[in-house]
């Protein structure tokens, strides 16, 4: 193996498939990123097994020998990252023995040998269907957070993807809250998976232009394929529980509030709190509406929304803030509208511009909790 290519051509490329890589995988290949070439083309793959990313390089590149090798990620990632050199040098020395050249550095990193590297299935096979990529972003951070960390409930820990009658919804629960988006569409795909949040995640961070991602489902994977890069995800073993009875149909109170003044107020709430225990009370009537905390050994916080529009009778209703917070951001909107059933029902957050008869929607559930002060 023997190339020349553009020091941030490839800073780039191995950004992006580093972050399939644990540096702590128990397959030796695995800390590392394969680089192979295929049809005049460098393609860079890293993998967990569990998520894989492979990116390819085809201009900015020179090619005098064709080969492979497995270069450890962190290393090869600092190597490239810290070169001064417009064009990078890399081949191999002897056996997997690499040289990465630049203007005045010199480096020999030893590789794995490419026959190590496990084989990793990137086929465009199974349902197919298209999504523009910022709305793909936009989904995947309106709904990832919701998941769970908790492994004994496994199907909490992804974001449940269910495709049916044109319509794509997002899903995801810790069972304490949930975040639900709904994407109107003109596939006719079918199909009902759960993809880890990690993968989601770093498939969020990726994305930086908006185009068309083909998306790829089967029985086994899922598969995200933009701009020269493939993104595999394993998908959550199980099936997702039924959540549609968990929202309500129906409110009797509703707090119209700026999205910035609320999430100020709440963030003074929870300075005198802790933070596992960040728990607030949202105190609600025609004339007024409250924003307060309270901690037995270290004190209380109470403060007016004036602008706040409040519907409905009296209410008060206590949650834990973050659930609240985390919800508004992924909004990303300037105004929004809390529906409420009553002082110990689910309760439900959307962007105020949003109707009710709307397919594309965005919406979060939060649970209520019992408070005694």
């Amino acid at each position: 193996m023997d190339f020349i290519v553009n020091r941030k051509v490839l800073l780039d490329a191995l950004s992006k498939v580093s972050r399939a890589v644990s540096p702590k995988n128990p397959i030796a290949a695995l800390i590392g990123i394969q680089f192979d070439f295929k049809n005049d083309r460098l393609i860079l793959t890293g993998s967990d097994s569990d998520m894989s990313i492979q990116v390819t390089i085809k201009e900015n590149l020179k090619i005098n020998q064709k080969g492979s090798v497995v270069l450890n990620s962190r290393y090869i990632l600092e190597i490239v990252r810290k070169m001064d050199s417009e064009d990078i040098h890399i081949f191999i020395v002897d056996g997997t023995l690499t040289r990465i050249e630049g203007n005045n550095s010199k480096f020999q990193l030893n590789g794995m040998s490419a026959f190590d590297y496990p084989r990793i299935d990137f086929s465009t096979e199974g349902v197919h269907f298209t999504i523009h990529a910022f709305l793909l972003k936009e989904a995947i951070e309106q709904t990832v957070f919701a998941t769970s960390n908790k492994e004994t409930s496994p199907a909490y820990t992804g974001v449940n993807f269910k495709f049916q009658d044109n319509i794509l919804n997002l899903t995801a629960t810790d069972t304490y809250r949930l975040a639900k988006k709904t994407i109107k569409t003109d596939s006719d795909a079918l199909f009902d998976i759960i993809i880890p949040k990690k993968s989601l995640n770093e498939l969020s961070r990726i994305i930086e232009k908006d185009e068309v991602v083909d998306v790829y489902v089967s029985d086994r994977k899922s598969l995200f394929v933009f701009d020269d890069i493939y993104v595999r995800s394993r998908l959550v073993e199980g099936t997702y529980p039924d959540i549609s009875r968990l929202i309500p149909q129906s409110f009797n109170h509703t707090l119209t509030v700026d999205s910035y003044k609320l999430l100020n107020a709440v963030s003074r709430a929870t300075l005198l709190l802790d933070e596992k225990d960040d728990y607030i009370t949202l105190t609600m009537d025609s004339e007024n509406v409250k924003v307060s905390s309270y901690s037995q050994s270290v004190g209380s916080v109470e403060e007016n929304l004036y602008d706040a529009v409040f519907k409905g009778d009296p209410l008060k209703i206590s949650f834990k803030a973050k659930y609240l917070s985390d919800a508004i951001r992924s909004l990303n909107t300037d105004k929004v509208i809390l529906l409420f059933v009553g002082n110990m029902r689910q309760f439900i957050i959307r962007s105020y511009d949003q109707k009710d008869n709307d397919v594309d929607y965005s919406m979060h559930l939060i649970l209520p909790v019992r408070t005694y002060n």
